[in-house]
């Protein structure tokens, strides 16, 4: 299920949304702080916050859970209308900005646009946690951090995050990756497969973000 963080420190908005974001079928939290913001953001899958916070700045709020997961998503909600507050808002990190008041459905019609535009395969930049694939301009992201792959590792990845979550099979991987006339020995999938590994940070032996499931193919863990 898809987790929204909502940082709204009036409570009948907050309450409001929280009723209307589940009835949509969405896991919603609620904070109304920065201090707690803080201490929920890295397991949701979309902010929405508030500007006008008891202790701190919205705006460096986003600023700050932007740097930290550049794959989050975080729309600014807020009573500041000028476009030099839209600006404002855009540049510290977020992706979208709703006036209050709004109405529910176009809030939630921002919310999946968002969504499909940062989590889904048919994007063209895919976050899978930490981890982000752009496949426009061909780079890969571990924590904001660029990670440097040869062109046949970043195919690799990238087609294991189209399917992110579910098994691919050897043999599509090397039908969609190499060729459907490939006829080597597959080992070379694992060879290429430890070396995206060993480039994303992890070392032998500790948990990995790709599963090999035996005798089937890999999965990349959402």
């Amino acid at each position: 299920m898809v987790s929204l963080l909502v940082v709204e420190d009036d409570q009948l908005i907050a309450s409001s949304l929280s009723r209307g974001l589940r009835g949509s079928g969405y896991e919603v939290v609620v904070v109304s702080s920065v201090a707690e913001a803080m201490g929920a953001f890295e397991s949701a899958d979309l902010v929405l916050c508030d500007l006008g916070l008891p202790d701190g700045d919205g705006l460096d709020l986003i600023a700050t859970m932007a740097r930290q997961r550049p794959s989050l998503p975080i729309v600014a909600l807020t009573a500041r209308a000028e476009e030099a507050d839209v600006v404002a808002g855009l540049a510290t990190g977020a992706v979208d900005y709703v006036v209050k008041p709004f109405r529910l459905a176009e809030l939630q019609a921002r919310i999946a646009a968002q969504l499909r535009q940062f989590n889904t395969g048919s994007s063209r930049r895919m976050c899978i946690g930490d981890l982000i694939v752009d496949t426009d301009s061909r780079r890969v992201f571990v924590a904001g951090e660029e990670v440097e792959l040869r062109p046949r590792e970043f195919d690799l990845l990238a087609r294991l995050a189209v399917d992110a979550g579910r098994v691919v099979s050897r043999e599509v991987l090397m039908h969609d990756v190499w060729d459907e006339h490939w006829w080597g020995s597959t080992k070379t999938l694992d060879v290429h497969l430890n070396g995206i590994r060993r480039k994303l940070g992890e070392e032998p032996g500790t948990p990995s973000r790709i599963t090999a499931i035996r005798g089937v193919g890999y999965r990349l863990e959402p």
